[in-house]
């Protein structure tokens, strides 16, 4: 048996959760790597709502989605990932059966402009109040960089916490790697 890394168990995750017609979330569209990954995942009969607050993203991602001929089941919205409910549809709240988010900063852009604690935990609640039960949400934490431990910290406190009888809460990480190893906390709505 091999360990999966990081990233492909992400995916892996996003897998088990969603699957051909389904509605799923790229919370930090970034360069567009899980956007693309999402939009093969739901076929062109699913749908995939992406968010980034940085224009520069948004555009890296469309170009992305344009030279995979996947631009019909993806709508992007440069916004922040904590108005995810303003802008998915209500008659698709309830229906939404994952989502999936890279913590952090944008690779080759800003580093000053990361991902914050609060409104990375108002997307989180925003989900839970939107997900298909057993949906699945995926944060892969960066967390090495200024302003990265805060955010980690406020998550892990927040998801410790969340009702059991409400969500499963894993965390999955590789305990021996140096310098501040990215790791994903999971969390699967039970009702």
């Amino acid at each position: 048996m091999k360990l999966e890394r990081i990233l492909p168990y992400s995916h892996t995750l996003m897998e088990k959760a969603a699957s051909n017609g389904d509605i799923v979330v790229d919370g930090t569209v970034g360069n567009g790597n899980d956007t693309v990954f999402l939009a093969k995942l739901v076929g062109p009969t699913g749908k995939v709502y992406g968010f980034d607050i940085q224009k520069e993203a948004i555009e890296r991602t469309k170009k992305r989605l344009q030279e995979e001929q996947l631009t019909d089941n993806v709508e992007l919205f440069q916004a922040g990932h904590e108005n995810i409910k303003k802008y998915i549809p209500k008659h698709f709240h309830g229906h939404v059966k994952g989502a999936i988010f890279n913590l952090g900063y944008l690779p080759k852009g800003d580093h000053r402009v990361i991902t914050k604690p609060e409104t990375t935990i108002q997307a989180l609640e925003q989900l839970l109040d939107i997900m298909a039960v057993e949906g699945i949400i995926v944060f892969v934490v960066y967390h090495g960089h200024p302003g990265g431990d805060v955010e980690k910290e406020a998550l892990v406190d927040y998801v410790k916490n969340i009702d059991q009888q409400k969500a499963h809460v894993l965390c999955y990480q590789f305990l021996n790697q140096r310098n501040n190893p990215p790791f994903i906390i999971a969390v699967e709505k039970r009702r």
